[in-house]
């Protein structure tokens, strides 16, 4: 569900969920006998944090009813989990020498959400000898069931948790035999102890590997959320021990099951509650107003109801006396930074100015709704970000009342944002400097702010002045991180069509790559805010979907990279150097490489260029392909013949260009409308 568009008149989502539900009244029969009852759909679980929306058992009616509702984002069926398994620590070659180990003091304090099938407390693995006090920060409890009481938790094992309510409306007459956090199955033991097992001696099995156990992180907390039945296991209730278990206060959450390889990602739970595309903080102000702004401060705090200041002779963020002197314990407005200012510097350096002096935190302003800002590394003090459009809201409720105030929270992750993707900074651009005569990038994909595995004994955030923080994760950005989401692309489509080539699986990925953002307009370029060109973007953004069935690809075999070689005018040692052999002809030297792009390049003495191309039908059954062409601005393009699959590009040039270059594309459609292959095109001067 879509939780900005609620009704203020309901007092939490769960209340707005029920409402909507109750709205949905159908009448049913359980046997011919009974007499027509009117039914109202009961909520199984409401989800906040690792996703916003409920499940529920519902008619094929009212699922097209609720469809319809305000609000409503998207629906999946229920299904079954598939169990995965774990790893030993040994295989991760820790020790108390050095390295991880010594350096995080064995995970002391850290707090392990374990989602699986519950745990055997009795085991010596959850003693808690050695173990302090628990963490104050801890909101979870001791669930008591069948065959497990509060008492069973302790320093080590600090909570558990279960979740049926899901696998009972799957089956409604289902008896349950372990209706508890008790494990029945052993797998959530075994997770949950080798996540963070305490050191036990002399254990063996049946004398092998005899020695001391003990977890990955053994001085680290568990809790436990039993999600996994022997009756059965399903999604929603996988969701609702991820959303408690969030709620609850884990650092870690560890979840070692699946939900089959077909599950595609929108409907895949844990990637839905797991995924992060960009970090972000609430900020509410006292009239009820909620504002999303961006912010990476690396802190779980909450700065609920404190003082809201903007003075206007508070010209800037730049000066920590006056910051002080106006706005002390209190949160500041920022003066919005102009167009041609440099942002990082004025971030660096108001953020600077506020953190030496006594205010609580700070809201910066940028003047362009844009995703400039999140290309930001750090945000040392309490401190969130936001557009030019939601500023006037902000300055307007802070100047309506006398005692005006505001609550941040930080740690909070959307995703959905508008637009995107757009093209980063740092991002390479076109023409290639080693052949212009090839149109280069290929195609983007994402690199900003990209979650993953990280060593935990290196800097990746700093807090105030010296506090330096490390993690097992980080999020960083780069051309590095935009190309192993076109390697894995890459073998999921060799997985695929493991007959394909190389060059046949770019052609798939580049003729599909859109050009548009999520707003259908041509993305934008990050480095001036203007519309993207294929010299910033090739083909476009990487659309993994479509490149599996493509239509045609555009295929090249190793004679006829060895034909773009001789036409390069290198040397012998140089052309063996690439080659690794001397057998390539050279009679023929060609730099019109098979390509599914184009890149015409003029002198003053030349007006028209020709591309011969080879498209190959990789559709399922014969198809009738015709091109459609976009002109890019002041030249003529021709495709002879008008049908595929051999063909000829013919681009005139009718001015000279003094540096700049014009684009536009030519695209073949199937007769069917199915498939769809682009191929970007630039003319520039040579």
């Amino acid at each position: 569900m879509d939780k900005s568009v609620m009704p203020k008149v309901f007092s939490s989502h769960h209340h707005w969920y029920s409402a909507t539900l109750d709205s949905l009244k159908t009448v049913s029969s359980t046997t011919k006998s009974d007499k027509d009852k009117t039914s109202v759909p009961e909520v199984i679980y409401t989800y906040e944090n690792a996703m916003h929306g409920f499940s529920v058992a519902l008619s094929s009616k009212d699922l097209q009813t609720l469809q319809k509702m305000p609000g409503f984002v998207s629906l999946y069926p229920d299904r079954s989990v598939e169990v995965d398994t774990t790893h030993t620590t040994s295989f991760l070659s820790l020790n108390s020498v050095a390295g991880l180990w010594p350096a995080s003091n064995y995970g002391s304090d850290v707090i392990i959400g374990v989602i699986d099938s519950g745990v055997w407390p009795e085991s010596n693995s959850y003693k808690d000898d050695g173990m302090g006090e628990i963490p104050k920060r801890w909101k979870g409890k001791c669930e008591p069931g069948e065959e497990f009481d509060a008492s069973m938790c302790n320093r080590k094992l600090i909570g558990a948790r279960y979740f049926n309510k899901g696998l009972i409306a799957e089956t409604p007459d289902l008896i349950i035999s372990m209706n508890s956090a008790r494990d029945t199955d052993g797998h959530g033991t075994h997770t949950s102890s080798t996540a963070a097992g305490n050191y036990v001696e002399g254990v063996s099995f049946f004398g092998y590997a005899n020695g001391t156990a003990r977890g990955v992180a053994p001085r680290a907390r568990i809790a436990v959320y039993k999600v996994l039945w022997d009756e059965g296991s399903f999604a929603s209730d996988v969701i609702a021990g991820m959303d408690q278990a969030i709620a609850d206060g884990v650092d870690v959450i560890s979840i070692s099951m699946g939900f089959g390889r077909y599950t595609p990602f929108y409907e895949d739970p844990i990637a839905i509650a797991s995924f992060a595309a960009m970090e972000k903080a609430t900020l509410t102000l006292g009239n009820g107003l909620v504002i999303a702004g961006w912010s990476l401060y690396p802190i779980d705090q909450l700065l609920r109801a404190v003082p809201l200041v903007y003075n206007e002779t508070l010209t800037a963020c730049n000066s920590s006396d006056l910051l002080s002197k106006f706005a002390e314990r209190a949160i500041v407005i920022c003066k919005d930074v102009q167009k041609s200012y440099n942002w990082e510097l004025y971030y660096s350096t108001q953020d600077y100015s506020v953190g030496q002096s006594t205010v609580s935190g700070a809201i910066y302003v940028l003047n362009e709704p844009h995703s400039l800002y999140q290309e930001l590394d750090y945000f040392h003090y309490p401190g969130v970000i936001i557009n030019s459009t939601d500023r006037a809201k902000v300055i307007n409720y802070a100047k309506s009342t006398t005692e005006p105030k505001v609550t941040i929270k930080f740690q909070q992750t959307f995703v959905g944002g508008e637009p995107a993707p757009f093209v980063a900074k740092y991002s390479s651009r076109g023409p290639s400097r080693i052949h212009p005569g090839i149109l280069k990038p290929d195609l983007i994909a994402p690199g900003t702010k990209v979650l993953a595995a990280w060593v935990p004994n290196k800097l990746t955030s700093i807090i105030g002045r010296d506090t330096q923080l490390s993690s097992n994760y980080n999020m960083i950005q780069g051309a590095s991180m935009a190309c192993p989401h076109a390697s894995g692309v890459a073998a999921l489509l060799k997985g695929a069509h493991p007959e394909w080539s190389p060059a046949a699986i770019r052609s798939a990925m580049m003729t599909t790559a859109n050009p548009l953002d999520n707003t259908n307009k041509t993305i934008k370029d990050n480095d001036g805010l203007v519309p993207a060109t294929p010299l910033d973007i090739g083909s476009g953004h990487i659309n993994p979907n479509r490149a599996l069935n493509p239509g045609l690809i555009y295929d090249v075999g190793t004679q006829d990279y060895g034909d773009l070689l001789c036409s390069m005018n290198l040397t012998h040692e140089q052309f063996l150097t690439i080659t690794r052999t001397s057998s390539y002809n050279c009679s023929n030297p060609s730099s019109d490489l098979n390509y599914p792009s184009f890149i015409a390049l003029f002198n003053k003495t030349s007006t028209v260029q020709e591309f011969t191309k080879t498209a190959t039908n990789v559709g399922s059954g014969a198809s009738t392909y015709r091109a459609n062409i976009i002109q890019p601005n002041g030249t003529r393009v021709t495709v002879t013949p008008k049908k595929l699959l051999s063909f000829t590009v013919r681009i005139k040039d009718r001015k000279q260009r003094a540096g700049y270059f014009v684009s536009g594309s030519f695209t073949w459609i199937d007769g069917e409308g199915k498939h769809r292959g682009r191929s970007p095109i630039v003319v520039m001067d040579a």
